[in-house]
């Protein structure tokens, strides 16, 4: 009973791997047909995987081509087009060499093989110069489609915001070298649809808003405009602010830098507005008489290229408060008239001094000015005493001559004592005056030293009708004339 039951298992089990063989035999044989007219799977030709597929696919796939093209509009969404391989004349060159491909291939192995890949230059034909058009066709190429990408921009400044950055743009302009090359691969490759901004055919913008030379240059502005300094004249005051200072901030892409001729542009308006140098002035003279002298050096005068350096610097730096300019030379008052009410007042006609501290007259006295007849006439205008020294020695062309007060205003004229002198007023300066220079008695000159300082104003001016006459003592020979010349240690002056 065991034994039958043993044979017929066996039995069983022969049929089953009777069957087993038959069947993969067929299966065998059946793939042994099929790629004797098929490629074997994985095999590549030209880029274009023809796994199972026969020479006439290849040649139907060619004829019906079509590649649709995934574009992006400039709101961010996308739309399709399509490029017939008809439109560029797509197709084989010839059967024959695929043919023969195929017959060379090992169809006996073809449970094993994975194929190969095959280079077969000029296979897929097309007109290239259809090509062109065809993707100069594109919706993406219209001007009236394609939007350009902006790049990440610092803004126009506001009062509200100041200066901020304004994002990038993608927009959808193509760029026709990439786009050109991306369809031409697909297409060699007969691949159906492609995505132009997954290939990279899109220009994108070159600076993006998180770009860090962009927000280095977003701070540099805001720093300039956060500025704000003022200046005071007198009663007056100029406000410069970040309104101001931001027509002077130049934007160039990722470079801020401030615009140094606008800075100097500015200073220069104040220094018309506020300077008084070199201009005319009323005066009220002693003799009540109100006359407009014309000369004279007095008066503010900024110096104009120092201050636009230096406020330049201070915008630069943040930094915000009052200001005084640079000046060259400053005036008793930033009002009118600007000589104050502290001043030295000269009568080159009456030859009379008066000196008055704070409008009130302190002292005055008679003196002797320029000779005349010589052409040594003391200039009259509005100036300022430039130093004070005790003991200078004025010198001069075949003379040196101390003295113990020297208070120098008009370049190497001044006002000094003059011991050699016994009489003072009067018409002596007609004939027997200075180089120019203010002769005085030697008490009034140590007086006067004691009042004045640097920069004390010093008005001069002719009055006819305000002569005083007085005998000429120097006419009888009690006097020595003296001539000298400037102002230094050794004092050169127009005595």
């Amino acid at each position: 009973m065991l034994r039958k039951r043993r044979r017929k298992r066996g039995t069983v089990t022969r049929k089953f791997l009777f069957i087993l063989l038959l069947a993969a035999a067929v299966v065998y044989v059946g793939g042994v047909f099929y790629y004797h007219s098929h490629f074997l799977r994985g095999t590549v030709i030209d880029r274009i995987d023809v796994s199972n597929m026969t020479v006439q696919d290849l040649l139907e796939q060619v004829q019906d081509y079509s590649l649709r093209i995934t574009e992006r509009q400039s709101d961010g969404s996308t739309l399709e087009e399509t490029l017939s391989g008809k439109d560029i004349s797509l197709q084989y060159s010839s059967a024959e060499p695929l043919e023969e491909l195929l017959s060379q291939q090992n169809k006996w192995l073809w449970f094993l093989a994975s194929g190969e890949t095959y280079e077969m230059e000029g296979l897929v034909t097309y007109e290239e110069e259809a090509l062109k058009e065809q993707i100069q066709q594109l919706k993406g190429f219209q001007e009236d489609f394609a939007v350009s990408p902006t790049d990440a921009h610092i803004s126009e400044y506001t009062p509200e915001n100041g200066f901020q950055i304004i994002a990038e743009t993608q927009g959808n302009e193509l760029d026709y070298e990439q786009t050109f090359d991306t369809i031409c691969s697909a297409v060699d490759s007969l691949t159906d649809q492609i995505d132009l901004k997954q290939e990279g055919c899109y220009r994108e913008p070159q600076v993006t808003a998180d770009n860090e030379q962009l927000l280095a240059a977003l701070e540099k502005a805001q720093k300039y405009t956060s500025v704000t300094i003022t200046y005071t004249f007198g009663e007056n005051t100029e406000v410069l602010d970040g309104a101001e200072i931001s027509t002077w901030v130049k934007i160039d892409g990722l470079e801020v830098e401030l615009d140094q001729e606008k800075v100097a542009d500015y200073v220069a308006t104040l220094r018309k507005k506020y300077d008084t140098i070199f201009r005319s002035r009323t005066f009220q003279t002693s003799y009540g008489q109100e006359i407009t002298i014309d000369s004279g050096d007095y008066g503010w005068w900024m110096n104009y290229t120092q201050e636009a350096i230096e406020l330049a610097e201070m915008i630069e730096n943040g930094e915000s408060g009052e200001r005084t300019p640079v000046y060259y030379q400053t005036a008793a008052s930033y009002e009118t008239p600007d000589y104050g009410n502290t001043y030295v007042e000269i009568n080159l006609t009456a030859q009379h001094l008066f000196f008055y501290q704070d409008g009130t007259l302190i002292l005055e006295s008679d003196f002797v000015s320029g000779n005349a007849s010589r052409g040594y006439d003391t200039p009259a205008g509005v100036y300022s005493i430039t130093y004070k020294q005790r003991n200078a020695t004025l010198t001069g062309e075949n003379y040196e001559t101390p003295v113990s007060y020297w208070m120098p205003f008009n370049g190497n004229i001044g006002m000094h004592d003059a011991s050699w002198r016994s009489s003072f007023g009067g018409d002596i300066y007609k004939t027997n005056g200075s180089h120019g220079c203010i002769n005085l008695p030697v008490s009034v000159a140590q007086e006067l030293y004691g009042y004045v300082e640097k920069g004390t104003p010093v008005i001069c001016y002719y009055l006819p009708g305000t002569e005083a006459v007085k005998e000429d003592a120097a006419a009888s020979g009690e006097e020595a004339e003296i001539q000298s010349g400037s102002e230094n240690a050794e004092v050169s002056a127009a005595e």
